[in-house]
């Protein structure tokens, strides 16, 4: 129960700074929450859901075929141990430019906007192929291949409560969290992923 746990906060902190990052699917969720309030965003998550949960589980197939080579799991870490690195930059550096004109005009529902901007999305498919996989090849060395639900139970959810959240608060005002604020909130996630960075090499090279 403690490995889960731990294992747990984990996911919890990685997927967050990739749930709360502003993006295409941030920004229509407030579009469409300004109009439709907290049932679009719980549309928009299960969109989300439709093209997350097969990648997962084939993710996990994936991981599973891999397990012969010796290799596989230096590689994946040393990939994973790149890519935390990476996004934490291109994060912080994306959220200390301009403010961006975060407004969409929704053309679809939330559901067919949340499959869409999910499976159109590039930063979200290497997210899964390089971070994510790692997460669900260490779950699957714990618990087999009850691994792959584990990891996706314990990230999806984030998707629900973050874009129902921000549609509720999106349809009661305008100004869903001040700028400074929210700018220190994802520099401290940022800064979280390096750290998870540095244990993924330290698990291969200690």
């Amino acid at each position: 129960m403690t490995q889960i746990f731990e294992f747990a906060i984990i996911i919890v902190i990685i997927s967050a700074s990739g749930v709360m990052a502003p993006g295409p699917l941030f920004a229509a969720n407030i579009s469409y929450g300004l109009r439709e309030g907290t049932k679009s965003g719980i549309k928009m998550a299960v969109g989300h859901t439709i093209v997350e949960f097969p990648l997962v589980i084939l993710l996990g197939i994936g991981v599973f075929s891999l397990e012969s080579f010796p290799e596989f799991r230096v590689i994946i870490s040393i990939v994973g141990a790149i890519t935390l690195f990476v996004f934490a930059f291109i994060q912080i550096k994306n959220i200390l430019q301009k403010n961006k004109d975060m407004s969409l005009i929704p053309k679809h529902s939330p559901l067919i906007t949340g499959i869409a901007l999910s499976a159109l999305n590039p930063f979200f498919i290497v997210w899964w192929l390089t971070i994510g996989f790692k997460l669900i090849s260490d779950a699957m060395l714990i618990w087999a291949f009850s691994g792959i639900l584990i990891v996706f139970f314990l990230h999806i959810w984030m998707d629900f409560a973050w874009l129902g959240g921000i549609s509720f608060l999106a349809s009661k005002s305008s100004r869903i969290i001040s700028n400074r604020n929210y700018k220190i909130i994802m520099i401290g996630l940022s800064l979280l992923l390096v750290y998870f960075g540095i244990i993924f090499l330290s698990d291969i090279l200690f």
